[in-house]
């Protein structure tokens, strides 16, 4: 072997594991970098940011849209996406309330018979998606409205109103309360539980995605489902399996949502899966599949959370929260690209 050749093959493994290419290799860099630019402008802008009671806020607002953005997040890499998943939170919710209430029940049977009716219509949406081949637009969309009246309908003809009536004072009220609502107190500082449940997600996704036999079948379908198919990925099983993960977070921001206010209106949730399916492009998601990661839905919830809260603390108008949105969004997606390119141009 000649010693051009030997410096070649050294130039090779030195490219391979340089750091610049890993760090520009990450799906979540761009949303890590417009996370500290959005926190050091509202820390200049918003004298309070900073402080510890006002961060607490924000990552409660984060966590909220994070519990979902997770999972959407994995379903993306996958090459689907779930326009069902906002008012799936609220159908959840509503599951929980009104079985227990009617059925006198303990709150938990309640929790229990959401959360398997939630997980049957998250199969639902994979089985009928891998089924029929239909896009994922047109399937969700479906149930997306079916959901949405169906909220309304059986509230309205069990409850008589577009509420469920209050459980606050049911056996089982103050432990799930505790699961799902409760407020810690970690160093003088309150945190929703809520967090805890987005934390724990974004490592299970990230341990999915990158330790598991099962993480390699979410980014090879997602890149190619035929070519996936042909060296014996389980495509059906995987987008089932991904839609029913949707369907886990939703249930937990059900019964978030639930334990908080002890009752629920029908109509909510409608429009939270754009929020959701924002979350997660900014954090590095791909509309084709393939590229993403769970850090990076993490990072583009708390991107919402800091603007959400950020332009509250600046005492701006709120209504100019939906353009903020909209920039990030843009402006995500263009660093996003360009970050792939450069990855690329290592390579």
């Amino acid at each position: 072997m000649s010693a051009a050749t030997d410096g070649d093959l050294r130039d090779e493994r030195i490219l391979q594991t340089s750091p610049l290419r890993k760090l520009l290799a990450r799906p979540e860099l761009g949303s890590v970098v417009g996370a500290l630019a959005v926190l050091v402008f509202f820390a200049l802008a918003a004298a309070g940011f900073l402080r510890a009671a006002s961060l607490s806020t924000v990552l409660y607002a984060s966590s909220t849209i994070g519990i979902m953005a997770v999972p959407v997040a994995l379903l993306m890499i996958g090459g689907e996406f779930d326009l069902s998943a906002g008012v799936l939170v609220t159908s959840s919710a509503l599951i929980s309330s009104m079985f227990s209430y009617q059925m006198t029940a303990n709150t938990w049977v309640g929790v229990g018979v959401s959360l398997l009716v939630t997980l049957a219509i998250g199969a639902f949406n994979g089985f009928v998606l891998t089924r029929t081949r239909l896009p994922s637009f047109i399937v969700t969309l479906g149930t997306f409205l079916m959901l949405t009246g169906m909220n309304l309908g059986f509230t309205k003809l069990i409850d008589g109103t577009v509420s469920t009536k209050t459980i606050a004072d049911m056996e089982g009220f103050p432990s799930a309360h505790a699961v799902f609502a409760s407020t810690l107190t970690l160093g003088g500082v309150d945190l929703r539980v809520t967090v805890l449940w987005w934390f724990a997600l974004v490592a299970l996704g990230s341990w999915i995605l990158l330790r598991t036999r099962a993480g390699n079948w979410i980014f090879a379908v997602g890149g190619n489902q035929d070519a996936a198919r042909a060296v014996g990925v389980p495509v059906a099983r995987t987008k089932i399996a991904l839609y029913m993960g949707v369907a886990f977070g939703a249930w937990v921001s059900g019964q978030h949502l639930l334990f908080s206010f002890d009752a629920v209106q029908s109509g909510e949730g409608v429009g939270n899966e754009l929020i959701y399916i924002i979350a997660a492009v900014i954090g590095g998601c791909l509309i084709t599949g393939g590229y993403g990661s769970a850090v990076g839905s993490a990072v583009g919830a708390l991107l919402f959370g800091m603007t959400s809260k950020g332009i509250v603390f600046a005492e701006w108008n709120p209504d100019w929260f939906k353009f903020f949105l909209g920039a990030m969004l843009l402006l995500a997606t263009l660093l996003n690209a360009w970050v792939r390119k450069r990855a690329e141009a290592t390579t």
